[in-house]
């Protein structure tokens, strides 16, 4: 089941939902603070876990104009 952000346009609050496959063309969702049904799913960026970066011979070289 994907997690999904809402905002709620009455108190403001933002929130998170899980959301069955089956639910997911819904973009509004009921606020748990005021009960507004209509928060609105916000675009939000994917998580990425583990310890993975870029290695130091995987780094761009900068050439100064004065080392040519």
């Amino acid at each position: 089941m994907p997690l999904f952000e809402y905002v709620c346009p009455g108190c403001g609050q933002s929130f998170e939902k899980l959301v069955r496959s089956s639910q997911t063309d819904r973009d509004f969702a009921e606020c748990p603070t005021c009960g507004n049904p209509y928060s609105a799913r916000q675009i939000s960026t994917f998580a990425v876990s583990g310890g993975a970066s870029r290695s130091v011979s995987s780094a761009p070289v900068r050439v100064s104009s004065g080392s040519l």
